[in-house]
This record gives C-alpha cells, structure tokens and sequence, in this order.
C-alpha cells in the first residue's frame, strides 16, 4: 500500500533547521514496517538527515555551505531573484531534495542521534511543501 500526504512547513529565512517533529505531527499511523520517503517541492532549500542534539553542527553547516558556495561568484549568470538565488540552487544539489527512512513497530528509524533537517538557503522566509509517500 501507497499513501502520500502533503506537509506545509512554516515560513523560514535562511538557516539549518531540526523539522523531525513537525513532520512526524503530520503523518499518519505509520504501518508496522515499511518505508517514509520525504521530497521537498523546491529548488532553493533541501532535506538531510543529521546530528538533532547539538545546535552548532546546524551553525557549522551555515558557515560550511557559505564557504564552499559563496554569494558574489563572479562567473554565475543566473541571480534573477537576488544575490542568494544561484547559490541557494546550488546548495540545494548538492544536499539533495529527498530522505528515505525505514519504519518499524509503526515508528519512524532515526538513529538516537538523526534528526531530519530543512535546509533553507534563501534569505528571506518561504513555504515550503514536503510530499510524504508511505510504502507499506
């Protein structure tokens, strides 16, 4: 069995966000075993899966991000909504646009210490719309 169900994430400007409870609010019962795959509908922000305890790995992210893919890069043409646009579409690639998690006993499998990550790379706050396919 297939289900799916859309997620509206609250607006966020730029910046590494924990959203593991927000979306696990608003799932539905998980089957006893099967899969969740979450896919965010856009090409400026994306999904990982890392530390959810200490907050400066979300910092060190920021900083490692903007080091690596710096605004201002003098040979990209593509900056139609801003400075932080190609970056942002880039930063985007490179995290990827989707998670796959593994249930059981009707719970999602994240290690003690895996939290599912929003990654905004946009300065200013968007929506952004997560699709949830449950695979039983």
């Amino acid at each position: 069995m297939i289900e799916q169900v859309e997620i509206v994430l609250d607006r966020r400007a730029r910046g590494y966000y924990l959203i593991t409870n927000e979306l696990r609010k608003a799932l539905p019962r998980l089957p006893k075993t099967g899969m969740v795959n979450f896919f965010i509908r856009h090409t400026s922000a994306g999904l990982t899966i890392n530390e959810n305890a200490d907050p400066s790995v979300r910092v060190d992210f920021e900083s490692y991000f903007n080091h690596m893919v710096p605004e201002g890069m003098s040979f990209v043409t593509h900056d139609i909504e801003g400075p932080d646009d190609m970056p942002a579409h880039i930063k985007s690639s490179i995290v990827g646009c989707s998670v796959t998690i593994p249930i059981k006993e009707h719970r999602m499998m994240l290690g003690t210490w895996q939290g599912i990550y929003l990654c905004e790379f946009r300065d200013h706050p968007h929506t952004r719309r997560v699709i949830a396919t449950i695979y039983s």
